[in-house]
């Protein structure tokens, strides 16, 4: 780290933020195949938290590559780079005391624990979209599967490079035999018996 640049501290932490907001504010990640529907049950799990009165925001592998990580590519190292920096700006929002909802393939368990610790253990939730990936494939929606078969697409996890499912995530979804509303009406759910929602709309 440069040594002429110095952390400045604000009054207003996350702790207030998050109160004024009535929720804790977190981080919620979600891992799996590409194809898995990580996007899909992010902007269902965003709008059940703005319904309910929330302050949550998601953050999107392609969307966030269109932007932030535009520099990036697909090799290793660049994958690395590419979640370190979501880490970041994960825990930048969650600061401002926001829900953060992140849908990543993230194959490296290496890369998701870093982001765990970036953000504080007990405020990172990890969601594993379960979802086969033959059923991923059959889907295919981008077509990406079918050029990586073909080898237009190099280091495509679960093809031509590894993916490592969760050892631990806070939740397990599988999608395979469920609807969408049902996957995402499971989570929530789950993820009542893990943090503070807020409830302004029924006080």
């Amino acid at each position: 780290m440069n040594p002429n640049i110095t952390k400045h501290q604000f009054s207003i932490q996350k702790i207030e933020r998050s109160r004024q907001k009535k929720q804790t504010s977190c981080v919620i990640w979600l891992t799996g195949y590409s194809g898995a529907g990580k996007s899909t049950l992010a902007n269902g799990i965003d709008e059940f938290l703005f319904k309910n009165g929330n302050h949550s925001y998601v953050l999107d592998g392609d969307n966030v590559r269109k932007g932030l990580n535009s520099d990036l590519g697909f090799s290793d190292d660049d994958r690395k780079e590419n979640i370190r920096r979501v880490g970041e700006v994960s825990k930048l929002f969650m600061d401002a005391g926001l829900i953060v909802i992140a849908a990543f393939i993230s194959p490296y368990r290496e890369d998701r624990d870093q982001v765990r610790n970036i953000i504080e253990p007990d405020k990172f939730i990890e969601i594993f979209v379960d979802t086969p990936i033959e059923e991923c494939e059959r889907r295919d929606t981008k077509g990406l599967y079918k050029k990586a078969r073909k080898g237009e697409i190099s280091n495509f996890p679960g093809i031509s490079s590894e993916f490592e499912t969760p050892m631990n995530a806070e939740i397990t979804v599988q999608t395979e035999n469920q609807s969408i509303t049902q996957s995402v009406d499971f989570i929530i759910k789950e993820l009542r018996n893990l943090i503070a929602m807020n409830t302004s709309k029924n006080d």
